[in-house]
């Protein structure tokens, strides 16, 4: 599995696509909090906190996710190297394990410099520390296993398409409609117990739980068992190709 992993991490850097990727994302996420007005700017806020961060993050995950994970099993089928990678002496889940943890740390470490926003308000608040750590934290907690399931999602739709494109989009629905359309769908009930039941089943509710600076236990099992969800499907899926 180790070997899948560096061959994956190698290969990501290995070109300008990953270095573009990563870079995309780090000046998007500054933009939107500290150039483009809006309500995720943080001097427009007026007050030192960084929720601007973790409001337009998953929405930019869509993109980062999806796009680090799209070749690592449709590549292999478009150049051919999946016969080649069948003939070593590694299981599908060592394969499947070592694909996704290599882009779920390619992720990570796009997501770690955003950390720096946080010791910036810390720094010009008034007075200097004034900053909800609590909440930062859980909420970047929240952030990680968001990319946890985004990331699995991605390897899923990696593993059923041949075409990087295709990947992509499907990815990125896909991480869509389990962020935020379950909050769409709960608009066309009326009763409150029925809108909270659908909520809670998509990330977004678990996510806004994890903001409040309380890592429950529920929402650490929701994060665990979709993720291991997508990745047995996408076990299933490579131990039907040929």
């Amino acid at each position: 599995m180790f070997s899948i992993y560096k061959k994956e991490i190698a290969s990501f850097f290995g070109n300008l696509t990953g270095y573009i990727v990563v870079g995309v994302f780090l000046v998007l996420t500054n933009l939107f909090l500290w150039v483009i007005p809006g309500e995720y700017n943080i001097p427009d806020a007026g007050y030192a906190n960084v929720d601007g961060l973790f409001r337009i993050v998953p929405w930019l995950f869509l993109f980062l996710c999806p796009a680090v994970s799209m070749r690592v099993f449709a590549e292999e089928k478009q150049t051919g190297t999946w016969e080649l990678l069948l003939t070593k002496p590694i299981s599908k889940w060592q394969i499947t394990l070592g694909k996704y943890f290599a882009a779920l740390s390619l992720v990570l470490l796009a997501l770690l410099p955003t950390v720096l926003n946080y010791f910036i308000v810390w720094y010009i608040a008034e007075p200097m520390g004034n900053v909800d750590s609590g909440a930062f934290w859980g909420s970047f907690i929240g952030l990680v296993f968001l990319a946890v399931i985004f990331v699995s999602v991605g390897v899923f739709a990696s593993s059923i398409t041949n075409n990087q494109v295709v990947s992509f989009i499907l990815a990125a629905l896909f991480s869509f409609l389990f962020f935020y359309g379950f909050d769409l769908l709960a608009n066309f009930f009326e009763a409150g117990n029925t809108i909270q039941l659908v909520e809670s089943l998509g990330m977004n509710a678990h996510y806004k739980s994890m903001s409040r600076g309380v890592i429950d236990s529920r929402d650490v099992l929701y994060f665990a068992l979709l993720s291991f969800v997508f990745l047995m499907a996408t076990q299933r899926n490579i131990s039907k190709l040929k």
